[in-house]
């Protein structure tokens, strides 16, 4: 396994056909980071008009882009760490938690006390502070996480419109009192040495 970093300051589209192009040839898991300008990313199964507030992304300069694997919708900025992990396995199931043990474990190794639910969330005390979703290709596996860190929680839930069932199905009024960033729990610096300790952790978790 190996970790990579990719160019900075592409659009989350191009990131998303990196991942697509990426999963034809990879030869061994590796997981990338990146960072992203303001983005709404619904799944594939998801209709925007029923899970962004189009208005409001327009206003302030949210892009809007669905992904090809399914999942929930999800608001991301440059306070927030995108982790992919491709693999050439077809084994979508054993890629995804393997991908979970890992990450979850580098959060604790620097003192989050992360756990995984079966909905595949990771979380920190009783709140959200990663969304993860996976897709598979006759070639391998793609997983995707959308980790907060110092994320503009105002925007967040601004730019996100989730239905009162699914906020009621966790005990919740609103999206901001579901998740939280990981800068709040412990400060360990800016997004480049929050990520640096990350990338450090994760190779760690198989040293």
């Amino acid at each position: 396994m190996k970790i990579e970093r990719v160019i900075e300051g592409l659009p989350l589209t191009d990131y998303l056909a990196m991942e697509a192009d990426m999963v034809k040839t990879i030869q061994e898991p590796t997981f990338f980071t990146w960072v992203v300008s303001p983005t709404v990313i619904y799944g594939r199964h998801q209709c925007a008009e029923a899970e962004v507030n189009e208005a409001y992304c327009r206003a302030h300069g949210i892009a809007v882009v669905q992904r090809q694997s399914g999942g929930g919708c999800v608001y991301a900025d440059r306070g927030n760490l995108m982790v992919s992990f491709i693999s050439p396995s077809t084994r979508s199931q054993e890629v995804f938690d393997q991908f979970l043990v890992l990450l979850s474990g580098a959060l604790r190794q620097l003192g989050y006390e992360a756990v995984t639910t079966a909905h595949n969330d990771v979380l920190v005390g009783d709140r959200k502070v990663c969304g993860t979703a996976c897709y598979t290709t006759p070639t391998g596996t793609v997983v995707h996480a959308c980790m907060l860190y110092n994320v503009n929680l105002t925007d967040l839930e601004a730019a996100i419109t989730p239905s009162e069932a699914k906020l009621a199905k966790h005990a919740v009024a609103s999206v901001r009192q579901r998740v939280r960033n990981l800068r709040e729990i412990q400060d360990l610096g800016d997004m480049v040495l929050f990520r640096e300790a990350l990338e450090k952790a994760i190779i760690n978790q198989k040293s």
